[in-house]
Parts: structure tokens; C-alpha cells; sequence
């Protein structure tokens, strides 16, 4: 068996920056071993399988240790590598998946996500958050991840987590979020649990920022930026039970995985 295989820049401009992802086109899904096999040889946050179901698609996510219910800049580089490699044109892509189906619709040079939203409720974790991330948290909520709000930008980037107790506090991850001094909000992402010690653009945050900063600034447009090392930039909307999260990507590699040996 052989996978066409794609390595994809998300949320990126040009190469080298925004979070890669590999992409993995199957005609049929490989075992998850062998799925769970290729992601950890990756060593990519994530790796995307994709696989052809009559007029749509279905796709799957792994990190190197882990599958995962929803991932959205994996999601982004499927839906980019269809519309520019496999279906030139494809204006929309339907994905079904673990989180239901997930839309994405090519607007310019980007790719816009379709994804639920999951706002974020308070939480009494605020004092653990601060000891995790070593930063003082100036509110703490939880959705599908625990959000810590701190008080500027440059906090967010000074956060040096102990990802031990990042791991312990019981979600897959945790997201680290102020007001922006260019974008309307900045964040960081932390997923030791899942094999992702910081993730560099995590587009499923957004399902739980997008509903968050919109409540605080009354707007439903919002720009922000991911301050990782690699960095990225995010455009995101609050459509209540659903936000559009957008960026562009840019081809890093395509190849195939030749898996006769594993057979062998």
C-alpha cells in the first residue's frame, strides 16, 4: 500500500512559518496502529487521513501518541492540498469526522474553517493554571481545554509552562490568551498530555477564543495571533453554534509513504 503524503504550512503566509501538517490520502483507513505508526514517525503536532466517501470526505487526526477528536490547522491543510492538488477548484469541502462534519470554503488565498463553537465557563482552576504556567492568571474558564486569560500580550509570551502540571490539570490542553497590541487578541496553546509540548497554531482553540473575545470586545469579526516561536496569523468569526476560523498555507513537500515493508 502507498499514501500519497503532503506536508502543508497552516496559518501561514509564506513557508516555514504557521504550524505544519501532514496529510495522508487513503483509499481505504489503515489500521490505527499503523495511522498511530506514521504520526509518531512524523513527529508533527498532528497528522491528517483523509479518505474519499462519495461526494465528500472523511478525516482523522493523530498526534504522535495520540488520535484526537478535532483538529483544525490539520483540517485546514486537508482542505487546502483538495481544492489546489487533488480537485483543483474545489470551491467547498465537507469533512465527516469524530466532532461531526466540518466544512471549509476557499475565500482568496485562504482557507476558511467551518468548526462548532464551545465558549468557554468559568472555572476554579485559577490558582492551578498560574502554577502550571508559572504566570499570574487573571481569570480561568474551561471548555473543551482550560483557557487562562492573563493581563497583556508580553505576558503571553513569557509563559514558560512545567508541563508535568500542564498535563495534570485534566484537559488535553491549555490555552494562554490576552488582548493584542496589533490583533484583537493574542493566545499560545500547551498539549504535553498529547505529545504536544506547544502547539504552533492550534485553529480547535479557536472554537473556545472566537465565542470568548467576542463576548469581551462585542465584536463577532476578530483577528489574532499565535505567539509561538513559528508564529501564525488567525481570522476568526462567532456565528453562536458555529465560528469560522481562516488562514492561508503554503506547500512544504508531497511524496508517498510506500508501506510494503510494514506489510511485509
Amino acid at each position: 500500500m502507498k499514501l500519497p503524503f503532503f506536508w502543508v504550512d497552516a496559518f501561514a503566509d509564506r513557508l516555514f512559518e504557521g504550524n505544519p501538517a501532514a496529510v495522508c490520502v487513503a483509499e481505504e483507513w489503515p489500521e490505527t496502529s499503523l495511522m498511530q505508526a506514521i504520526a509518531a514517525e512524523n513527529n508533527l503536532s498532528e497528522t491528517a487521513f483523509i479518505l474519499r466517501t462519495g461526494r465528500d470526505w472523511s478525516i482523522r487526526w493523530l498526534t504522535p501518541v495520540t488520535e484526537v477528536d478535532i483538529c483544525g490547522h490539520a483540517t485546514l491543510a486537508s482542505a487546502w492540498v483538495i481544492h489546489n492538488l487533488l480537485e483543483p477548484g474545489a470551491g467547498t469541502v465537507s469533512f465527516a469526522s469524530r466532532s461531526g462534519v466540518l466544512g471549509a470554503r476557499i475565500d482568496g488565498d485562504e482557507v476558511v474553517l467551518d468548526f462548532p463553537a464551545r465558549p468557554p465557563q468559568p472555572a476554579d482552576s485559577r490558582d492551578a493554571l498560574g502554577d502550571a504556567l508559572g504566570a499570574e492568571v487573571v481569570s480561568a474558564w474551561v471548555a473543551d481545554y482550560h483557557l487562562a486569560e492573563l493581563a497583556s500580550e508580553e505576558a503571553v509570551r513569557q509563559v514558560t509552562p512545567d508541563p508535568g502540571r500542564v498535563a495534570a490539570l485534566g484537559k488535553t490542553g491549555v490555552i494562554v490568551t490576552a488582548a493584542g497590541s496589533r490583533t484583537d487578541f493574542v493566545c499560545r496553546f500547551f498539549a504535553p498530555a498529547a505529545g504536544v509540548p506547544e502547539d504552533p497554531v492550534t485553529g480547535s482553540a479557536y472554537c473556545t477564543l472566537a465565542p470568548f473575545w467576542a463576548g469581551r470586545l462585542q465584536r463577532h469579526e476578530l483577528s489574532a495571533m499565535q505567539l509561538s516561536a513559528r508564529g501564525g496569523r488567525v481570522r476568526c468569526g462567532y456565528r453562536g453554534s458555529r465560528v469560522d476560523i481562516g488562514g492561508s498555507a503554503r506547500l512544504y513537500l508531497r511524496g508517498t509513504i510506500d508501506l510494503t515493508a510494514f506489510r511485509g
